[in-house]
């Protein structure tokens, strides 16, 4: 197939576009520079230069480039992961996903692209007992920033799957790890937790869902090879509780046990309530419709199989 790629140049881009090319699809990736024009030549890709905030340089790309298929990977997230950076890109964040995602769906529209897939979050739904599903409701009354962020997907991808003119699919990502992400031994996280500046809130029993970055390429090119117009849940098979995964974490980097924080000490602090919800509330969610319909089969966690693998070493 013909696949076009807006944000092929960030951590998912990357990968997903080699997994594209080796699954033999012919690949055009969406660029302002001209530097980078000719590095995507380089590698086999078609480039398609325009600005993303400019509708009608779009469209003219989209439409000479005559996908079947776009897939849609728009953000703009910093290279450290701490409130004071993530509020600082939040509006631009916001303006990339609103404004230059729905110039990248007019185009497809326009262009009369079969199918359209984009990316969302899987860690925004509300809080309760057991997985969340694709049909549970979003957090819409959590603590600001993620009441904000539950709001902003939902507009997003109800742009895109009330649409009649494609086929649209939403891939709600885990939280990433692996190579050019936060959680890699090289990644801003992991020194947060070698200087011990990521704690423990609370009992620790917010539950994560992950996603190595390969895996989210592959299944994001199943998406777009055979999957059903709709929502899908992409993340491993093991949701951990904060208090599991994030010692293991620290263990496998060989840093120091995280600290622990108070609910209330917490509370006390800019944006507190979103770290509360983050470290207490979070909720893990259900791969099952992922592996049924794309045979998702994500590999596990790579700091537990470590764990595991000492564990049985000393036994």
């Amino acid at each position: 197939m013909k696949i076009f790629v807006a944000g092929g140049t960030g951590a998912i881009g990357r990968p997903l576009i080699a997994q594209l090319l080796a699954r033999g699809h012919t690949v055009a990736a969406l660029t302002r520079s001209q530097e980078k024009a000719k590095a995507l030549l380089d590698q086999g890709i078609e480039p398609a230069i325009a600005d993303v905030f400019d509708a009608d340089a779009v469209k003219a790309a989209v439409s000479r480039a005559q996908p079947e298929v776009v897939i849609e990977q728009l953000t703009a997230l910093p290279k450290t992961y701490t409130r004071e950076s993530m509020n600082a890109a939040a509006p631009f964040n916001r303006r990339i996903r609103l404004e230059g995602g729905a110039n990248v769906l007019a185009a497809a529209q326009a262009a009369g692209v079969r199918r359209y897939l984009r990316q969302s979050v899987a860690f925004y739904a509300i809080p309760g007992s057991g997985l969340a599903d694709e049909e549970t409701p979003l957090a819409f009354d959590a603590s600001p920033a993620v009441a904000a962020s539950a709001r902003e997907i939902t507009e997003i991808e109800h742009r895109l799957l009330r649409s009649p003119k494609v086929e649209g699919i939403v891939l709600r990502y885990g939280f990433f790890y692996g190579p050019g992400t936060w959680f890699n031994p090289d990644g801003d996280v992991a020194e947060q937790v070698r200087q011990q500046q990521f704690p423990i809130v609370g009992n620790g029993e917010g539950v994560w869902s992950w996603l190595h970055i390969e895996d989210a390429a592959i299944a994001t090119v199943a998406a777009a090879e055979q999957g059903n117009p709709g929502i899908y849940l992409i993340a491993n098979d093991q949701p951990l509780a904060v208090g599991e995964w994030l010692p293991a974490f620290a263990k496998w980097l060989n840093a120091p046990s995280p600290p622990h924080l108070s609910v209330e000490d917490v509370l006390k602090t800019e944006g507190g309530a979103d770290a509360v919800y983050y470290g207490t509330q979070m909720r893990g969610v259900s791969n099952a419709k992922a592996k049924r319909e794309l045979n998702f089969q994500p590999r596990a966690l790579e700091w537990i199989v470590a764990q595991k693998r000492v564990i049985e070493q000393t036994a």
